[in-house]
């Protein structure tokens, strides 16, 4: 069951190294054919790269973890980037620091359901906001 006191859970802070080989890679997996992300010395990245964070979010960096979703009932049922300015490309370092800004719950017509929004800033070197990325995970009744 989502734990309400999750709200506000912030993680540690985490680095991100936006690599070219991983931009590919993601591309890829994707089926994208775009030469920006697959022929770039330094390729910027796809819009939904910032997804792979969760590979650079761990132990304490990953607030999630407190809201304590049933997995078994849960869905992930949104995920919005918003850029403030260009994407991020190849050789950028990103800093992650993700929080659980919201828990709200809506009666439907199969029962209650709970919502958990987390958001993730990514801040270049310079502190300067780059991207921020809105997960909405839902549990069933």
């Amino acid at each position: 069951m989502v734990d309400s006191a999750a709200l506000g859970a912030t993680g540690t802070p985490f680095t991100m190294p936006v690599e070219r080989g991983k931009i590919r890679e993601f591309a890829r997996a994707t089926g994208s054919t775009n030469p920006a992300y697959l022929d770039e010395p330094a390729p910027v990245a796809p819009p939904t790269f910032l997804t792979t964070a969760a590979f650079w979010q761990e132990g304490d960096a990953d607030p999630w973890r407190a809201v304590a979703m049933d997995q078994s009932r849960g869905l992930h049922a949104e995920q919005e980037y918003v850029f403030h300015g260009p994407p991020p490309r190849a050789g950028d370092v990103l800093t992650g620091t993700s929080r659980i800004v919201d828990v709200y719950q809506k009666r439907g017509r199969s029962g209650t359901l709970t919502f958990a929004v987390m958001v993730t800033e990514f801040r270049d070197h310079s502190g300067r906001l780059v991207a921020e990325a809105r997960l909405t995970g839902v549990e069933t009744s």
